[in-house]
């Protein structure tokens, strides 16, 4: 779906780590959310604590939004950095909104004298109240949001805060008549906000999450955060281990004594689990890893985002066993794939892997309630009435490759694992010939999970004259890149792959051989998703739009690589 100028505002509020910028978009996307509009917001910081030039962007329609956009509509400036730094970016119709003692030299200026309408710590949200009726929020929608938020803080703040809430609301109200007043909605639908870490947390759970450990690694935290929240409530373990080495030996050990397990990681982090990849596959034990990508090598940009790490997921672990990896292109994708992995884990008794990245993890969104009928969480084998004869052969040779799993010391059987090579009920050997009928099982399980492979999502014209083809987060900016193009009159389509391994040719093939020009979009700097497809089918992508200065695509950005 295309940008629609009238209907869509973008909404920039830039300042100093520790400012309170991100309290006051919080709130404001509250309030847009609960007015019945479509919201992105997209975060960029900086890894220090305090000072370091953030913003945070709240696009905001009628229709739904898809993708971050560049220019901007409303820049509210919580320091006098802000206009400078991005006053390029401002659009025909756009205003600053700025502290009058700020003294911005500039038309397009708003200068807010918040010295006179309230005490230094509420200038923030007396800002929200001017935001809000810039743009026609009702002002009791933005008072709840406010009440939501400090309603367990002493009385006296919180009728402060609404106070200066009002206060902004009448500034604004005797200024000239704003462009950016949205329409109004209509009986707005019940939608959720939500961002991509907690979606993944939420489908976890519902999936039968019960044991997750993790060492703090950006951007991947949150998920962390969410669940040690939820722990008490959900009869969740959440633990926090001294490194990513001991965080996904733990939930091996978890999983193995048949608690459904999880952890999550940025690559820096990830690069200490590979050796327990391997062991998760030798013991065939059922694990879900989420790597949240970011910029690197080494520490990279610590805060900023990017799809570099497809290959190494791939072939992270030594030797040759099957995994399936996922890659969300939404925060809807994020909850229904975190569910996903949880059932091809256990049904495969292997690891699987979520790639998500920093733009996904932390772009919150307005969705619509999950729907959790027909959704039963994982059961462990041993809960499934198994008749299992002795003695119990823990690694039985089959014919897909699945052997029945039983919980140690839930039944009278022995369990035995080895990360050596074993024999089938588990000890360790060194005959040759068990060894490579035991590479050939777990290789066959491959097969099962190639069979359920969700197939790329193929959305526009038939026989393109452009075909954008993606993966994981960059799904909403080429989307709205196709969606311009056919406005333009060019034939388009697009073709996302929410899970890149294993690839199923029969699923896409068609696709690319139709179009008369393929082009691949993906945030990295060396094509790897490209690079794939030609590995695995022999199509050639030479047409590539790549993205790795740390910043998501756009579908700005994306088009002016088309025009080169």
């Amino acid at each position: 779906m295309g940008r629609n100028e009238g209907n869509c505002v973008n909404v920039v509020i830039g300042g100093e780590a520790g400012q309170g910028l991100v309290t006051v978009g919080q709130l404001l996307a509250k309030s847009l959310a609960r007015s019945g509009y479509s919201i992105l917001v997209t975060q960029a910081y900086q890894s220090r604590i305090r000072g370091g030039h953030n913003t945070f962007a709240v696009r905001v329609g009628i229709d739904e939004v898809m993708a971050p956009q560049e220019a901007i509509d409303l820049l509210v400036a919580f320091s006098a950095e802000t206009v400078p730094l991005h006053r390029e970016e401002l659009s025909a119709r756009g205003l600053i909104l700025a502290d009058a003692r700020f003294n911005i030299s500039d038309d397009a200026c708003l200068h807010v004298p918040f010295e006179k309408l309230t005490a230094e710590r509420y200038i923030n949200t007396a800002a929200l109240g001017v935001i809000a009726q810039i743009l026609g929020i009702d002002q009791e929608v933005a008072g709840q949001a406010v009440q939501d938020l400090l309603g367990k803080v002493h009385l006296d703040i919180v009728q402060e805060n609404k106070k200066a809430l009002e206060a902004g609301f009448g500034w604004g109200k005797e200024q000239a008549a704003s462009a950016l007043h949205l329409p109004s909605v209509n009986k707005p639908p019940q939608r959720l906000l939500m961002n991509g870490n907690e979606a993944i947390a939420l489908g976890a759970v519902s999936a039968g999450l019960k044991f997750y450990s993790f060492y703090p690694m950006t951007p991947s935290t949150s998920i962390g955060i969410s669940l040690a929240g939820w722990a008490r409530e959900l009869g969740l373990i959440v633990e926090q281990a001294e490194d990513e080495i001991a965080v996904l030996n733990m939930a091996l050990g978890a999983s193995f004594a048949g608690a459904p397990s999880m952890v999550a990681t940025a690559g820096g982090g990830f690069a200490l689990m590979v050796e327990a990849v391997s062991l998760a596959a030798m013991t065939e034990t059922p694990v879900v890893i989420v790597v949240a990508q970011r910029p690197a090598p080494a520490t990279g940009l610590p805060t900023r985002t990017e799809q570099g790490d497809l290959e190494f997921v791939l072939h992270a672990g030594h030797g040759e066993f099957p995994r399936a990896v996922f890659a969300p292109g939404s925060v809807e994708q994020c909850f229904e794939l975190a569910k996903q992995s949880f059932y091809t884990a256990e049904r495969y008794q292997s690891p699987v892997f979520i790639l998500t990245d920093q733009f996904l993890a932390d772009s919150y969104r307005t969705i619509a309630p999950f729907a959790l009928d027909g959704t039963p969480p994982v059961q462990p084998w041993s809960t499934q009435g198994l008749k299992i004869e002795a003695p119990y052969r823990r690694f039985a040779l089959t014919d897909t490759g699945v052997s029945p799993r039983l919980l140690p010391g839930l039944t009278e059987h022995l369990v035995v694992a080895d990360s050596d090579e074993h024999t089938e009920d588990g000890h360790i050997t060194e005959d040759l010939s068990m060894r490579t009928r035991m590479v050939l099982k777990r290789l066959t399980k491959g097969e099962g999970m190639r069979s359920e492979a969700v197939p790329p999502e193929h959305l526009g014209d038939g026989k393109p004259e452009v075909l954008l083809l993606c993966w994981g987060s960059s799904r909403g900016a080429v989307l709205e890149t196709a969606a311009s193009l056919r406005s333009q009159g060019v034939r388009a389509a697009t073709l996302h792959f929410s899970q890149v391994w294993p690839l199923v040719p029969e699923q896409f093939m068609g696709h690319l051989q139709e179009a008369q020009r393929v082009i691949c979009v993906e945030g990295n700097a060396t094509g790897q998703m490209a690079r794939l497809i030609r590995q695995e089918t022999g199509f050639h992508i030479e047409e590539r739009v790549l993205r790795y200065d740390g910043l998501p695509f756009t579908p700005e950005y994306i088009l002016r690589q088309l025009e080169h």
